[in-house]
């Protein structure tokens, strides 16, 4: 054996020095995460190959007296490190960054082979006879060096083409493949040289080889820094194709001129060419197939979405009308409107608003049947497309009237809610006619609303007149003021049993030069749906004061009390406005009862006591109007800040029992609102049957067309100045003596009929307390 040269001791130490290269690859590996870790340790793989491979052929060399060509060991040691080369391209395709997904860097592989064919090819040219750039220094006598020789052009085109396609930023995947290119061309050179005996090229090999190693080394370090994705490569130009192409063309022809020959190698670097470029033509081809089925289907998203309502999901406008179009011409359209709604989001905000629009979404999607199709038309409006008869669809219409009225729980709190609807079919319209019927549903909920809100509506022809007629309502409302056509008349509430008059109601009356005496029930909604019920209420409760001012002014004991819209009630600061009435005008606060109806109740209940506390603080009288219409409950009762009452004129017009004494339900009333320290009033008594049965229930106030219509100002003043003047006609009962202050509860038996009794706590502050002791037990 004979001794290393110096040249050759020289580069197994230069290949030593890759070996801290490729444990720092590896610790990276371990330090970071995901992809990054992957890749990182696939490269420190790659690495060790290369390494082992270069290592054991320096050291085969130095240990061995076999003289050139060493071909065997040349091509082992090509083949050795060209495996790790390739392991090493492997590693910086899946940098972060080189590519967003597999796909990606299999184009880039692609694009890389066409650059490294087009360079294979035109360093044919150069090689080969008749060019034959380095003479006799050409590696003929080792051809497995063209392993590595041909990994090394994809490993210079791989990192051209991530120069131009990598994601920013670029540099770590250019360092990381021109490392990669620096150790194939090492791999050449050593392998060449040992095939050669050219201690040299061995040199030169074992000092590249760990050199790019370490860049390698140096730029993943930087891996996990955020990646800017900036398009995907087909968005790019082609110019990566089009160069090489030209290359090769250009040096065939300087090849074919010089009279040169097409050899296996030539012929190799042209068919790799032509492959590559077939099979990226055929990953564009996919990738626009694919990219026009998810354009198309994005568009279909975004068409779905032009037609659905992004909140509850259902169905918007345009939906329902396309859904109209398809559905032929069995169709059944029901119109949806929420009462109240708008309380709701001005009391408790659009959140609580929006959850409750999305429940009530909810609830008409599960109470649907197969083919109907839902829709929210904007705000709280709601509609439903049925394939039926009128018929059917009047029974879902009750179906969801029923389940939309149930209560709404919004962050553990109790929201109520009615609803309208309304039903039109499309027996006498063209399948065309979607807008008419949209309109028949609408007139049809539009007249549910007029007619009390909380029911259910059919559309009839005569609902067009209604429609006129409404509009004309709402236009000379407006003017109504102004043009002094609005007045109030005064129903008495009397004091019982002597029937004597301590109050009156406000009730406004509306008479029209053409229209004439218009009702009541027929402005009022008007008023309240186009928002000219604060302005006219204002006019009111203006009215009701100045009267109740000259009453007082002309000596006669009685209180005034106005009705109140909920609209009204929560406007700002509407307690403050009924105080600056009240200092105006000079009517002691006591004097003014302002009534809310049961409706009131349904909305917030806190924000409603909130509202009531405020008026209350001003010195008013709050009357619960219309109790026992269905809304509020006992439970409610207790919190609400009333002082007054009135009982609904269904209850006082229940029949009477057969034993002559108060109806039931009255009785449970009254009794209930006095246990409450309530004051309580009796509405819509209109025969002396109903007064005996509220007076035996022990109510102190009455009120009905029994004791008197509403009537103008100047009429109830001629009745109370005749009470003033010459008494009440009627006896006033002496008063029943009070009963000892620590006198013990009876109890009192009341027959509701043949055979039925109840039996009834007496206090002693009930009127029957004091009766003689046969009636009691």
């Amino acid at each position: 054996m004979q001794s290393p040269s110096g040249v050759e001791l020289a580069g197994l130490a230069g290949l030593l020095l890759a070996v801290p290269a490729v444990a720092l690859l590896g610790d990276s590996g371990r330090k970071h995460t995901g992809q990054a870790r992957r890749a990182h340790l696939i490269l420190a793989a790659g690495g060790a190959v290369a390494t082992g491979a270069a290592l054991a052929g320096v050291i085969t060399v130095l240990l061995t007296t076999a003289q050139p060509p060493r071909m065997a060991l040349g091509s082992a040691v090509a083949v050795g490190t060209a495996l790790g080369v390739l392991t090493l391209l492997v590693g910086a395709a899946l940098m972060p960054g080189a590519a967003e997904n597999a796909a990606a860097a299999l184009r880039h592989f692609l694009d890389g082979l066409v650059i490294a064919a087009a360079l294979w090819f035109v360093g044919w040219v150069l090689l080969s006879e008749p060019t034959r750039i380095l003479g006799d220094a050409t590696p003929l006598a080792c051809p497995s060096a063209l392993i590595p020789a041909g990994l090394t052009v994809v490993s210079l085109g791989l990192t051209i083409v991530l120069a131009l396609h990598a994601h920013r930023p670029r540099l770590t995947s250019v360092r990381v493949a021109g490392g990669v290119t620096l150790v194939a061309l090492a791999s050449v050179a050593i392998a060449t040289g040992i095939c050669q005996d050219k201690d040299g090229l061995v040199l030169t090999g074992a000092l590249m080889l760990p050199a790019g190693l370490f860049v390698i080394a140096r730029a993943v370090k930087v891996a996990d820094r955020p990646v800017e994705v900036v398009g995907d490569v087909v968005e790019r130009n082609t110019a990566y194709a089009i160069v090489p192409m030209v290359a090769m063309v250009s040096a065939l022809g300087y090849h074919l001129a010089r009279g040169g020959s097409f050899d296996l190698y030539g012929f190799l670097g042209a068919s790799v060419e032509g492959f590559a470029l077939v099979g990226r033509q055929y990953l564009a081809l996919r990738d626009v197939r694919r990219y026009t089925v998810e354009l198309r289907e994005r568009e279909a998203h975004f068409r779905e979405l032009a037609h659905t309502d992004p909140l509850t999901g259902l169905a918007n406008r345009r939906g329902l009308q396309r859904a109209l179009r398809e559905a032929g011409e069995s169709r059944v359209l029901v119109g949806i409107d929420l009462d109240g709604f708008k309380t709701v989001n001005d009391m408790r905000g659009h959140d609580v608003g929006d959850a409750v629009l999305t429940e009530v979404g909810e609830r008409v999607r599960r109470n649907l049947l197969d083919g109907d199709v839902a829709a929210r038309l904007g705000g709280d409006e709601f509609a439903v497309l049925m394939r039926g008869n009128a018929e059917e669809a009047m029974l879902t219409a009750h179906r969801l009237l029923a389940v939309l009225g149930e209560p709404y729980e919004v962050d553990g709190l109790a929201v109520f809610l009615s609803a309208s609807i309304g039903v039109a079919d499309s027996t006498t319209l063209s399948p065309a006619d979607t807008g008419e019927l949209i309109r028949d549903a609408d007139l049809a909920l539009r007249y549910a609303k007029q007619r009390g809100k909380n029911r259910v509506e059919r559309y009839q022809a005569r609902y067009d007149e209604l429609l006129r007629r409404r509009g004309t309502l709402e236009n000379e409302l407006r003017h109504a003021i102004d043009r002094d056509q609005l007045r109030l008349v005064f129903q008495p509430v009397v004091a019982l049993p002597s029937m004597r008059p301590v109050g009156a109601e406000a009730l406004l009356r509306w008479r029209h030069p053409t229209l004439g005496a218009v009702r009541p029930d027929e402005f009022i909604p008007v008023a309240e749906e186009s928002g000219l019920i604060n302005r006219i209420g204002a006019w009111v409760l203006e009215q009701a004061c100045i009267q109740l001012a000259d009453w007082l002014t002309r000596g006669h004991d009685v209180w005034v009390s106005v009705n109140l819209s909920p609209k009204e009630l929560h406007s700002t600061d509407y307690a403050g406005q009924v105080a600056e009435v009240l200092e105006l005008h000079g009517v002691p606060p006591q004097r003014l009862v302002l009534e809310v109806t049961e409706h009131a109740v349904a909305t917030d209940m806190e924000e409603l006591i909130s509202r009531l506390a405020e008026l209350r603080a001003t010195g008013v009288r709050i009357a619960l109007d219309d109790f026992g219409a269905g809304y509020s409950s006992l439970g409610q009762l207790r919190t609400l800040p009333v002082d007054i009452l009135k009982i609904d004129h269904a209850l006082v017009a229940e029949p009477e029992s057969r034993t002559g004494m108060a109806a039931p339900l009255v009785d449970v009333v009254v009794r209930m609102g006095h246990r409450l320290g309530l004051e309580v009033l009796a509405e819509g008594i209109g025969t002396p049957a109903q007064r005996a049965v509220v007076e035996e229930a022990g109510c102190r106030l009455g009120q009905g067309s029994l004791f008197g219509w509403g009537v103008p100002a100047e009429h109830l003043e001629a009745q109370l100045q005749t009470l003033r003047q010459g008494g009440s006609n009627r006896p006033v009962p002496a008063p029943r003596s009070a009963p000892p202050a620590d006198a013990a509860p009876r109890s009192q038996v009341v027959m509701l009929g043949p055979g039925m009794r109840q039996l009834r706590a007496l206090l002693p502050s009930d009127p029957g307390f004091g009766a003689q002791e046969g009636e009691t037990e």
